[in-house]
């Protein structure tokens, strides 16, 4: 009786197995035609996330595991140990390291060769974390950020004294507070820009990106953005400590840069105004060198912006305290070279003068001509990194070309998603029409998917954002918001030179190499994306090296979006795991069978108290 009883009970057993399994495999396979059908692509994980973006909290909880764990276990196999990495000593707080303020003293200062980058040799490079100051705190969401940076953030007076007559920066209790004043603009940048936008249509759209040489604490930029206008502003890190830092901390894009031997690291035609706010740069000596400079970035009907010295110097040479003859020949000098560029004087006005860069080629090389001018004889004006400046005037060959005057570029907006000259023209190889079409709908796929993974990038929780390797710019475009502003990098071992479309887009960046660190301070980015940045350099240097730069420059409870392959990202994430980051590697948007993944990062909150090394 129980042999029976058994029997059955085994036979009703494989019964159930049997359906159990069918009904598994059903399941399963309806759910992979699912995710392969488009609907519904990354919802469960996107539930997940936003549930942990509550209350700006986000991606507290970043544990969970990719469909990919096997792979990873495979990898990892041959060291499974996580390198920790150890706090940097407190006084590398503010550390830049190509803009070291003791390396720099052991170059020349002739033409502020000791102000440009000079990066460490990889023996001297540090493999530490820099740590936050104590008291750091997360920076006032713009438009406040524009107006009041946390003291703790960047504690430093001394322009509150050297600059308090111009109305820079003041020190109120706890906070900074920036008027909006200037050197040039004592009663506050507005007023400063209505009087330039009497001559320069900046309302329209016309004018969208913008260079400011030796910015200060860049009030001019933060004044513009509500203009629609960006501007690249850029200082050295010198006696006016941290300016460039309060520039970021205020939400404003800045670079620690000069203008010393070494040509900016922008494309040619990439800006529709430069700006020179007395920032002490000797534009009419060296025969006009920096003059020729700023005309290779300024694009044909572009605008240079100078106020200060040697500008009306009848009425103020006693005021600025310098002989008369020597600022009489110092605006001679720079007249003289305004001609030869083929620029038109609009506007003198005070101290102001406005000058626009003529779009007719034809006439304007003939005049050149005429005139003695040597024109570079470089194939590709955009060719700049660590490059010398020439005595040299940049042909307008190229720009007739492409027809990228202001007058070939739509207004912005418009020139977000407009076909840019340089690929209209097939100029830029490999890229066709179609494939910056294609380009533009999978970026914004892509950016549809961060934010349903992260629900707070539209929040303004982030105002400083970075794309390591921004392409044609899609990331950035798709993601445009009034909120907050991306520092588009080209990689300068890219396989596409594509910065110049970048600009013609009506965005903003800048030429870099990450096998050495960007010139930034610690602290000035709030999310990072990285596209392929880790493939792209495989054979090229170390990823350490790269994700210590990252660290370096986010800012503490800062995010990191990176998308690559999914083995480049197992490595990526075992090495970040010893970063004080917490991390979730994730499948990409069209479901697990792409090869290509996504890690999202948080960097931990902690300040330079911590046990450090070095």
């Amino acid at each position: 009786m129980a042999n029976k009883f058994n029997s059955g009970d085994n036979r009703t057993r494989r019964s159930v197995s049997i359906f159990i399994v069918a009904g598994l495999c059903c399941f399963f396979y309806l759910l992979g035609a699912w995710q392969r059908s488009g609907f519904g692509k990354g919802d469960s994980i996107a539930v997940e996330m936003t549930k942990s973006g509550e209350n700006c909290n986000i991606l507290t909880n970043l544990n969970f595991e990719t469909h990919h764990g096997g792979e990873a276990g495979i990898i990892d196999d041959f060291d499974s140990k996580v390198k920790t990495y150890n706090p940097c000593h407190p006084r590398y707080t503010d550390y830049t390291p190509c803009q070291d303020q003791a390396r720099a003293m052991t170059f020349p200062r002739e033409n502020m060769i000791y102000r440009e980058r000079h990066c460490p040799p990889q023996e001297e490079k540090l493999h530490c974390l820099v740590p936050a100051p104590n008291g750091y705190v997360t920076p006032f969401p713009w438009p406040k950020s524009r107006d009041y940076v946390p003291y703790a953030n960047a504690p430093y007076k001394s322009l509150t004294v050297e600059k308090a007559i111009q109305n820079w920066i003041q020190y109120e209790g706890n906070v900074f507070r920036f008027p909006g004043g200037g050197t040039q603009f004592p009663q506050g940048a507005d007023k400063y820009i209505d009087q330039l936008a009497s001559v320069i249509p900046i309302e329209n759209g016309t004018v969208r990106t913008a260079l400011d040489t030796g910015c200060g604490v860049a009030s001019w930029g933060a004044y513009l953005w509500k203009r629609n206008v960006v501007a690249m502003s850029f200082a050295p890190r010198d006696s006016h400590e941290a300016q460039v830092q309060f520039a970021l901390e205020r939400g404003v894009p800045a670079v620690i840069g000069v203008l010393g031997t070494i040509k900016m690291p922008y494309p040619s035609r990439a800006f529709d105004m430069a700006h020179c706010s007395r920032c002490l740069i000797p534009w009419g000596a060296n025969g006009g060198i920096y003059m020729k400079e700023v005309d290779r970035v300024l694009r044909p009907g572009g605008y240079w912006v100078l106020s200060g010295p040697p500008i009306n110097w009848k009425t103020n040479y006693k005021a600025w305290q310098r002989p008369r003859e020597e600022l009489q020949e110092e605006q001679r000098q720079i007249e003289e070279t305004a001609k030869v560029l083929c620029w038109e004087k609009k506007s003198e006005k005070g101290e102001t003068a406005i000058w626009q860069k003529k779009t007719d080629a034809v006439s304007c090389r003939a005049s050149q001509e005429n005139s003695g001018a040597t024109f570079c004889k470089s194939e590709d004006p955009d060719d700049v990194w660590y490059k010398k400046m020439e005595q040299c005037i940049t042909p307008y060959n190229n720009a007739n070309r492409d027809k990228s005057s202001s007058g070939g570029l739509k207004p912005f907006p418009k020139r977000l998603y407009a076909v840019p000259p340089r690929i209209a023209s097939g100029s830029v190889s490999g890229v066709s029409v179609e494939s910056y079409l294609e380009d533009n709908r999978e970026w914004k796929k892509h950016v549809s998917a961060y934010k349903k993974i992260n629900k707070i990038i539209d929040s303004g929780r982030y105002r400083n954002i970075m794309d390591m390797s921004a392409g044609l710019g899609g990331f950035a475009a798709a993601l445009h918001s009034h909120k907050f502003w991306v520092m588009n990098v080209v990689p300068t071992i890219a396989e596409t030179n594509t910065l110049g479309v970048i600009y013609e887009r009506g965005l903003i960046g800048i030429y870099h190499d990450w096998c050495e660190a960007f010139s930034t301070y610690p602290r000035t980015y709030d999310l990072i994306h990285a596209n392929g940045v880790f493939s792209l350099y495989k054979d090229k240097c170390n990823f350490e090296d790269i994700l210590l730069e990252m660290d370096r420059i986010l800012r503490p409870e800062g995010a990191v979006i990176l998308r690559d392959e999914v083995d480049v990202l197992v490595k990526v994430k075992k090495m970040i795991a010893g970063m004080r980051w917490d991390s979730k590697l994730m499948d990409h948007e069209d479901g697990p069978l792409v090869p290509e993944k996504i890690l999202v990062a948080v960097k931990q909150y902690w300040v330079g108290n911590s046990t450090s090394t070095r």
